[in-house]
């Protein structure tokens, strides 16, 4: 959850910032979550796992204010499942791609080019759920606001460049392909 440190006053007009270093306490934080959500567990009738822990961790951060901060969390909220930097090679229908466990041991992996897509298409989420969500005015409805934002804090967009897409050249011709589909074996 990332939640800014201030918020607009529509009356006045202005940008009203935190006087403290957070928003919530850690702790008190992870007590009220960890209660709704095992309140929504047990209204869903779904049971409990056992074993769980009866202190869960939250983490709350200050991760700085303007590009630094996006540049932060951008790292966190809109990356793939794996980097391009990360897949080593793809030769003879198999990928080796490098990966860190969570001990920070990094290791190497080599499987068939169907079963590296499958862990990757385990990553997507099933229709009607989203990665992200935007509140405030940070949300797609809230345009005017936004802009009040970024006028009261003086914040001047800069015009980004188009990246351009993965392309494909004919083994035959090297004329540029067009990806129409993919086709993927079951299970």
């Amino acid at each position: 959850m990332v939640i800014p440190g201030g918020g607009i006053d529509k009356n006045r007009k202005q940008w009203k910032k935190k006087d403290r270093k957070y928003l919530f306490n850690e702790k008190a934080l992870a007590k009220v979550f960890r209660a709704r959500f095992l309140d929504a567990l047990n209204k869903e009738s779904l049971t409990v796992p056992t074993g769980i822990r009866s202190e869960w961790v939250v983490h709350c951060t200050r991760v700085g204010k303007g590009l630094p901060a996006i540049k932060y969390l951008s790292r966190y909220l809109y990356r793939g499942v794996i980097s391009e930097k990360n897949i080593l090679s793809s030769k003879e229908g198999r990928v080796t791609f490098r990966y860190t466990e969570n001990t920070g041991n990094i290791q190497y992996r080599t499987l068939k080019g169907e079963d590296f897509l499958h862990l990757i298409l385990k990553h997507v989420l099933p229709k009607g759920f989203r990665r992200i969500r935007d509140y405030g005015f940070l949300h797609s409805k809230a345009k005017k606001l936004l802009f009040l934002v970024q006028l009261v804090l003086h914040v001047q967009l800069e015009s980004l460049k188009p990246v351009p897409g993965a392309s494909f050249t004919c083994p035959r011709c090297k004329a540029p392909m067009k990806v129409l589909f993919f086709l993927l074996k079951p299970g």
